[in-house]
């Protein structure tokens, strides 16, 4: 392991123990699934906008 990696790990999770880590993983994913739902649903959002735009 480069030190560089082992200093930013410890700076992240020093003070954490295995549950709040397990935890902060979880939330993460998380996060990322209501981004990933966001971002279809604004997409969805905008083809109807432009479709609704060309029917008139």
């Amino acid at each position: 392991m480069n030190q560089a990696t082992f200093y930013k790990w410890r700076s992240k999770y020093g003070g954490a123990d295995v549950f709040m880590v397990k935890r902060l993983k979880e939330l993460e994913s998380e996060n990322t699934q209501f981004k990933r739902m966001y971002i279809e649903s604004e997409l969805k959002l905008q083809i109807a906008k432009d479709a609704l735009a060309k029917k008139f």
